[in-house]
């Protein structure tokens, strides 16, 4: 159990935040472990193929791939660093995993059960670039997983932000706190997280909490208690539809309309928001708005 101290002060400083390093982690282990998380399984078997290929998966997998342990193994604080915000951008968030110290890479590494295998022995013998060839690696992996996906993600977590941010009104945070997830609640002043494995069972509050609604950090929840502000990466709802393939449109309807305006009318079978098209079919919001079909003044939708 992790209790971190969040007291009607600390309340006051939570915050939501987006991150694209921790969906980064949360998706390695679903491939080290897809059977806890089939409904990813569509996206699984999509890249698996693309990562072996580039050396980032399996036995002989990178550093990435060393560091992020299956389900419920330790897990390197660092590999998380606190989200600025709502708008995540991967290349300030590997500015920061670079700037870790490497006092800090080295304790974490500590943590780790076993001997090092050879990636993590040469992290550890030199944290500043064994930092750097993990951004890298990181880099890659998000092209080859999850770039493709991205739009579809961040439409479904800015939905959940919006959800929760209307709850925190309508209830006040313990209705938010106590709504995030199963093992969470917020009783008396800390809020509980019951975790299988956790190096921090008490955090003294004062820094407020990060909230970070995720893909694939389900069905558990997954928090870091040590570090000057503590998260809580927790699952998104809405994921059961995530993954589902947009009926194809009749090549002739597209011939008329154009690619873009007949896959959006290929999911108009109900009423959908601009939103959820956009999840569904990996279109901007932008471009869903730019392409939608009229009549008059009138949405189709």
């Amino acid at each position: 159990m992790v209790a971190i101290g969040l007291s009607a002060d600390a309340v006051a400083r939570v915050r939501f935040a987006l991150s694209c390093l921790w969906e980064v982690v949360a998706s390695v282990r679903v491939l080290r472990d897809p059977g806890d998380h089939a409904i990813h399984l569509p996206w699984v078997n999509r890249v698996r193929p693309r990562l072996a290929e580039a050396g980032l998966s399996g036995r002989d997998g990178g550093l990435l791939w060393q560091l992020v342990t299956p389900a419920p193994g330790y897990l390197a604080d660092f590999l998380t660093p606190p989200p600025a915000g709502l708008t995540p951008d991967l290349g300030q968030e590997l500015a920061a995993l670079r700037a870790t110290p490497p006092d800090t890479v080295r304790a974490q590494l500590d943590l780790y059960p076993g001997a090092r295998p050879p990636a993590l022995a040469a992290l550890y013998a030199d944290p500043a670039n064994g930092l750097h060839r993990l951004a890298g690696e990181i880099d890659t992996y998000w092209r080859l997983a999850l770039a493709a996906e991205w739009p579809r993600i961040r439409a479904l977590l800015d939905a959940e932000v919006f959800r929760r941010a209307r709850r925190l009104a309508e209830e006040g945070a313990a209705g938010l706190l106590n709504d995030l997830h199963e093992r969470v609640r917020w009783e008396g002043d800390a809020l509980l997280v019951s975790q299988r494995h956790c190096t921090a069972p008490d955090v003294p509050d004062g820094s407020g909490l990060v909230l970070i609604p995720s893909v694939f950090v389900w069905p558990s929840v997954l928090s870091i208690a040590a570090g000057d502000v503590p998260q809580l990466a927790y699952p998104a709802r809405g994921l059961g539809a995530l993954w589902e393939c947009p009926p194809a449109a009749p090549d002739a309807l597209g011939a008329v309309l154009g690619r873009g305006r007949a896959r959006l009318l290929a999911e108009l079978d109900a009423p959908r928001s601009t939103t959820e098209l956009a999840r569904r079919t990996g279109l901007s919001l932008a471009g869903c708005r730019s392409t939608s079909p009229r009549c008059g003044r009138r949405a189709w939708w």
